[in-house]
């Protein structure tokens, strides 16, 4: 009875979850086009986020090397 209770508990939890996911903030489900609209959107976000990472690791990646580079000549110089 209580594995029941429980299991229908989360059943319940999922869903909310879900509904709270394809809601648009005023409590109305959105519509599979909406849906698929917004994850367009939410993916081409995210795709320019992680070019925008890539691009700074690969500034910071140059940085580091130009640093160590540098490094080197001077410590050459001195010997």
């Amino acid at each position: 009875m209580k594995a029941a209770a429980a299991r229908q508990a989360r059943a319940l939890t999922a869903m909310e979850r879900v509904s709270r996911y394809f809601s648009d903030g005023t409590g109305r489900i959105l519509s599979e086009e909406e849906r698929a609209v917004e994850n367009v959107y939410i993916q081409k976000m995210e795709r320019e986020r992680m070019e925008k990472m890539k691009k700074k690791a690969e500034k910071e990646r140059a940085a580091a090397e130009k640093a160590t580079a540098s490094e080197k000549k001077e410590e050459s110089q001195k010997n």
